[in-house]
């Protein structure tokens, strides 16, 4: 079994893969605080918590917007199973064309999804991914990265909107009774996810009208689930995309056996 690990700005969603399928999935706080043996502890105990014995572990890749992290969680997986791991990067092949100013700056996440992307669907592609900020990815017809859109996340957006308006709660993001809200809550909550649905069938007609052609649009992060029923657009929905395109490059970057 090998090991694919996304370091988000709040999250890190571990996925366990064996014989190309993957078999469990898990998220933990990303915290900045903790300590190599810390997260080597937690690590072990998602393993335990879904059966897999440490001894079952071959190898991982890791992608991470964070850069304390980056550093850690390899270093804390060395110490759980004695395997080093890949860390997407400079110098691990990608397979992606990306035609922005500075490839060098593009993130890791952002990476990744793009070569799950390619991996399942038609280009020119759209990908959102929400966490902390939603983020567009384009792909062009040709299957090169050629930029996106940085967006505030829809939990920093509803939490920015809290504290900056006095008689305005923080409220739970669950799906709204209706579009129209009858109380405060309801109204934000409305807002909230309906103005994101919006936001994206939005620029995904904006995207089209720019690049002259239909895209493909696909949908991820840890809010996508809630947020897809309400856009109009066809949104390919992909929670796992990141597991798919880490375990993509892991075995792209797997030395080829002599014949």
């Amino acid at each position: 079994m090998i090991l694919a690990i996304d370091v988000g700005n709040t999250n890190i969603v571990l996925g366990g893969i064996e014989g190309g399928k993957q078999v469990f999935s898990a998220r933990c706080a990303s915290d900045r605080n903790k300590t190599e043996d810390e997260y080597a502890l937690a690590i072990q105990g998602i393993l335990a918590m879904h059966g897999v014995a440490v001894t079952d572990i071959e190898g991982g890749i890791l992608s991470s917007v964070v850069p304390y992290l980056r550093t850690v969680i390899p270093r804390a997986i060395y110490l759980l199973t004695g395997k080093h791991i890949l860390v997407v990067g400079s110098g691990l092949k990608t397979g992606l064309n990306i035609r922005t100013e500075n490839p060098a700056a593009l993130g890791s996440d952002l990476v990744v999804d793009a070569v799950a992307a390619l991996s399942k669907y038609p280009t020119p592609i759209a990908i959102f991914d929400m966490g902390t900020a939603t983020t567009m990815s384009v792909i062009d017809k040709k299957g090169d990265y050629i930029g996106g859109m940085i967006i505030p996340g829809l939990r920093v957006s509803v939490d920015a909107l809290s504290a900056q308006a006095a008689q305005l709660p923080y409220i739970n993001l669950t799906r709204p009774k209706s579009l129209i809200g009858a109380n405060t809550v309801e109204s934000m909550q409305a807002g909230a996810i309906y103005g994101c649905a919006a936001t994206m069938d939005g620029l995904i007609d904006r995207l089209e009208d720019a690049l002259g052609e239909p895209v493909s649009a696909v949908l991820t992060g840890g809010l996508s689930r809630l947020v897809a029923p309400y856009c109009k657009r066809e949104i390919h929905l992909e929670p796992n995309l990141l597991i798919v395109g880490l375990q993509i490059l892991y075995e792209k970057n797997q030395p080829r056996q002599k014949q």
